[in-house]
């Protein structure tokens, strides 16, 4: 899980996960209202609540009748079905939203010199020149640069010295901020250089649908060839002969990965040809190379199942399945030294699945999982999460009592890797090659920037490579812990907080618990940039690990999805109640944050508990669950019915619509909501929240404020560029400390 301002460059070839997955997107604001004339010592002491008579009323969405049926005679009325709009172009619906966001624009405007100075502190603590921690991959350093004042990366690579080491001459490989200019956003995806390291392939993607468009450029004269490619997935994989190039075709409609399909450089799109195509809309799908380089193989994925087929990357004409798909049969398999290493919750001899995983060997021949030989054991304690191949040992990502740890498998034994703080996040760096025996891994902590190590696992010997450069940041200053809640059924829920030093636990703080609990994602702590604007207020932060997520092994996230859903939202609730009865919070001081399924999330508890929360911050939120998961032409419905359930089938349907944040909306105060959302989301349409806003108007009893700012220039993740999004990131803080009446900063 990427860290907030930690930049990394990455060439090896990656997969983002398609899912409605946790996301920080957050909108800007800029209508000057009179409440900004009073003095600025004032406006930062009032409460919005002082400026109500001065705001206009919030937008009043028409309500036009429309019918949501199921296959199975369900019907529910949606009045604001109306403001879907595939296209983005029916103005009544433009001209909502944009009337919601200037009356965002007018709710913060006292609020503007808190943003400001928010704004100011967050980007203070960035150094604005900043290069990443560089890796070898045949005979070249690859690195990414941010400069003074630039929104985007540059990416750059240096020729290995003759003793291995990175040399002087750095080469441009892509400078993001040209690439992006005079565009409202920019993002590159995927990048892959072929084996004989001339030339580069990479997707771009300019409004944030992640619809990406392939380019490639010749990296020896910097000329981009016109080969083009568009409507497809950021994931791309070159074989031997440096011309052949495989990337993933999206469906249009749906925005499904459906064919890979194989490009020669130098040839119309049209004449691509069809390499694989999946026919059960339920997979997700992605290209890779193995460790060793011999193989390219396609993956499909759905939650309960997986399926490989590989072909050898000097001749990849047929690609044979590595062993075909069953239900709640999942694996992945990597290639060195003439064997898999297949990491699998395959059922043993025994019948019973491995559900925390174990690691299986096989032949380099091998087509089906009776040739599957046990190698690392399954343990019902500890979650195996992934593995990385060296020549000399094999490291493996696991998990713990909700910790995670790499375990190192070598000749003589094993041993972990140490962690020095109680509540943490470990995890593997860019390792590109396999044959050294260092071994590189990132380490973070609610207070500990992010940090690459690379361990020395025949010596033992530690370096750190680099640590994030936070400027004014004393990690001395600031304290975290690990405790446990215990839900209602007695399930003890792990939680980090994170605090500055000298904080009394005596009930009387201010408290942002942020969660997530879906795709079995876990939520581990990290350091925050931004965060610690928080902190230095006096404000306690805490992540809630929830169920849904995959903290404590799978039974953790089997626990929190289908009909079990409901846990995730009760856990939520009680780590509150835990909390605020341990001292940590006021009861009337609490908000909570999630986004995307983490803003169902947000959505279930304040119809559960809307008394437990002075402020919601939902960014990007999926909420209106049965709708969407009833609509096949949506993005990623078909895909995540073993997430959620399918709604065709009475019973799914009725237990979805038991939670579904906008069907239980009802006449209650609700707490102040700041809601967020894109108006090129792919992954949860611009929509839902729409709607949600909507409703939530009519039937909200309270004066609290709600705000819904929607970005008309971006998808699910918001804006590009590294300040933008703080500035959006300012506006959402704000806020939260308005609402929470946090005091000014206290040094």
């Amino acid at each position: 899980m990427p860290v907030s301002g930690y930049a990394s460059a990455t060439i090896r070839s990656w997969h983002p996960c398609p899912h409605r997955v946790r996301v920080l997107p957050l909108r800007s604001e800029s209508l000057i209202m009179s409440p900004r004339l009073l003095p600025i010592a004032l406006l930062m002491t009032l409460p919005l609540s002082s400026f109500a008579a001065t705001l206009p009323p919030p937008p009043d969405a028409a309500q036009k009748p429309h019918q949501v049926k199921a296959p199975h005679g369900a019907v529910r009325n949606d009045e604001y079905y109306w403001l879907r709009d595939d296209k983005r172009e029916d103005k009544a619906m433009l001209a909502y939203l944009d009337a919601e966001n200037a009356y965002t624009d007018a709710v913060m405007a006292p609020l503007k010199p808190l943003q400001e100075t928010l704004y100011n502190e967050i980007v203070g603590r960035i150094k604005q020149d900043d290069d990443s921690v560089p890796y070898r991959e045949r005979g070249w350093w690859y690195f990414s640069r941010f400069q003074a004042g630039n929104d985007y990366p540059v990416y750059l690579r240096a020729k290995a010295a003759a003793d291995g080491t990175q040399g002087k001459d750095d080469q441009v490989l892509l400078d993001v901020n040209v690439l992006a200019k005079d565009k409202n956003y920019y993002s590159v995806g995927d990048m892959a250089v072929t084996q004989d390291n001339a030339i580069l392939a990479y997707a771009e993607d300019d409004n944030g649908r992640r619809q990406y468009t392939i380019r490639i450029k010749n990296l020896d004269t910097g000329e981009l060839y016109p080969d083009e490619i568009k409507g497809v997935s950021a994931n791309l994989i070159w074989a031997d002969d440096n011309r052949t190039l495989f990337y993933i075709e999206n469906d249009p409609e749906t925005l499904l990965s459906v064919r890979v399909k194989k490009h020669v450089l130098g040839t119309p799109a049209s004449a691509d040809v069809l390499v694989y195509e999946e026919e059960d809309d339920s997979f997700y799908m992605d290209i890779s190379r193995t460790r060793d380089d011999r193989f390219i193989c396609i993956g499909v994925e759905s939650t309960v199942s997986t399926e490989m087929r590989c072909a050898p990357a000097a001749d990849p004409k047929t690609f044979t399945v590595f062993a075909p798909r069953e239900r709640d049969v999942e694996y992945n398999a990597d290639h060195l030294d003439g064997r898999w290493v297949i990491h699998t919750n395959a059922p043993g001899a025994d019948g019973k699945p491995a559900a925390n995983y174990k690691l299986m060997t096989a032949a380099s021949g091998a087509t089906s999982r009776s040739e599957w030989k046990d190698w690392v054991a399954h343990r019902d304690d500890v979650f195996i999460d992934s593995f990385e191949l060296f020549d000399g040992f094999t490291a493996i990502s696991e998990r713990s009592g909700g910790l995670e740890r790499i375990r190192l498998l070598k000749t003589d034994g094993e041993e972990f890797v140490k962690a020095d703080e109680p509540a943490y996040s470990m995890g593997f760096s860019t390792n590109s090659e396999a044959d050294t025996p260092w071994l590189r891994y990132s380490y973070t902590s609610l207070t500990t920037p992010a940090t690459t190590y690379e361990l020395n696992t025949v010596t033992g010997e530690r370096r750190m490579l680099k640590q994030q450069p936070v400027i004014g940041y004393d990690a001395s200053q600031y304290v975290t812990e690990r405790v446990w809640s215990t839900a209602r059924d007695g399930v003890k829920v792990p939680v980090s907080l994170v605090y500055k030093k000298g904080f009394e636990r005596n009930g009387t703080a201010a408290m942002l618990q942020y969660a997530y609990g879906s795709y079995g994602l876990s939520m581990d702590p990290g350091f925050s940039v931004t965060n610690v604007s928080l902190l230095d207020r006096g404000m306690v932060y805490a992540i809630a690990h929830i169920r849904g997520g995959q903290e404590m092994g799978r039974k953790w996230y089997d626990d929190g999805k289908l009909f079990h859903k409901q846990n995730t939202f009760n856990d939520f609730i009680d780590v509150t109640d835990d909390l605020v009865a341990k001292g940590y919070a006021a009861k009337d001081r609490v908000g909570a944050y999630g986004g995307s399924a983490g803003g169902l999330l947000m959505g279930a508890i304040s119809n559960m508990a809307p008394d437990k929360y002075r402020v919601i911050l939902s960014q990007v939120p999926f909420v209106d669950v049965v709708t969407t998961m009833l609509d096949p032409t949506i993005p990623l419905t078909t895909n995540e019915y073993d997430e959620w359930g399918n709604p065709e089938k009475k019973k799914y349907y009725d237990y979805m619509l038991s939670y579904s944040p906008y069907d239980n909306l009802s006449k209650q105060a609700y707490p102040a909501m700041f809601v967020g959302t894109g108006l090129w989301d792919s992954q949860v349409q611009y929509w839902e929240p729409a709607k949600y806003v909507a409703r939530l108007r009519d039937l909200n009893t309270s004066n609290q404020p709600v705000v819904f700012r929607t970005n008309m220039d971006a998808g699910h993740g918001g804006k590009s560029g590294r300040f933008r999004r703080y500035r959006e990131q300012a506006e959402m803080f704000s806020f939260l400390l308005d609402q929470l009446s946090v005091v000014p900063v206290n040094k």
